[in-house]
């Protein structure tokens, strides 16, 4: 469970120049699975087992277990079940198939994740500029008891708001991406799938960034230019 990318593919390479014939590697962290599909084939050749497992559970998981998504073959998915068993909550483990069947669910996962997590902070901001004294703690604690929001991550708000007060005045809104949601929207591209609720989250993440703020001077010209409407100039501009 290493970072995706060149530390996975280096770990993977070491390991496979060491490993007997049988033996078996198993990513669990978060990786392309094109790249599970192309290390899957390279390590057949040498008789290396090769399993991605796709994991979601923060933190927690280390108290609760782990929801596991498997790829690889059978057999191999077999001989590895007991240790699966183990780290997995009750049934929370599945073999979707072959080497990156995993780690493609894991993908659309974690894209499915962005969409909602966009979802619940749009509302919560309305909420929070509204005219009404709304304790959005006591929001997020009242929609998981009954409400068809309810979720594990309207819990984490209400813990949000809890440790952080109401205008999480301590935190940036400075939202990083690790990947998922990018390699969600090329897949879905590649097979004709709108997903736009996906991509609008990860754009959000984007602007959330600053990485919009020359189209919004580009628009603020052309508004001004075409209308005459007034602009705001920064310190020194013209």
């Amino acid at each position: 469970m290493v970072p995706a990318g060149d530390p996975t593919e280096q770990t993977v390479k070491k390991l496979g120049e060491i490993l007997d014939a049988g033996d078996t590697i198993v990513d669990g962290g978060n990786t392309n699975w094109h790249d599970d599909v192309r290390r899957a084939s390279e390590l057949d050749a040498i008789g290396v087992h090769y399993i991605d497992v796709g994991t979601s559970g923060g933190v927690w998981g280390l108290e609760v277990g782990y929801c596991m998504m498997v790829g690889g073959h059978e057999e191999s998915v077999r001989r590895l079940a007991p240790i699966l068993d183990t780290l997995a909550p009750p049934d929370g483990w599945r073999h979707f198939g072959d080497a990156g069947a995993g780690h493609f669910v894991k993908m659309v996962h974690n894209g499915v994740e962005y969409g909602m997590m966009q979802a619940y902070a749009e509302g919560f901001d309305l909420m929070h500029e509204s005219r009404f004294p709304i304790d959005l703690k006591e929001v997020a604690g009242l929609w998981n008891r009954g409400s068809v929001v309810r979720s594990w991550l309207c819990e984490l708000a209400e813990r949000a708001f809890d440790e952080e007060g109401n205008d999480l005045e301590g935190l940036r809104g400075h939202v990083s991406d690790s990947g998922e949601g990018r390699w969600t929207i090329i897949d879905a591209i590649d097979h004709d799938v709108p997903v736009p609720v996906i991509t609008a989250a990860l754009y959000a993440r984007f602007y959330s960034r600053g990485n919009g703020d020359y189209t919004h001077r580009v628009l603020a010209a052309l508004r001004n230019q075409f209308g005459g409407h007034a602009v705001e100039r920064t310190a020194g501009g013209g």
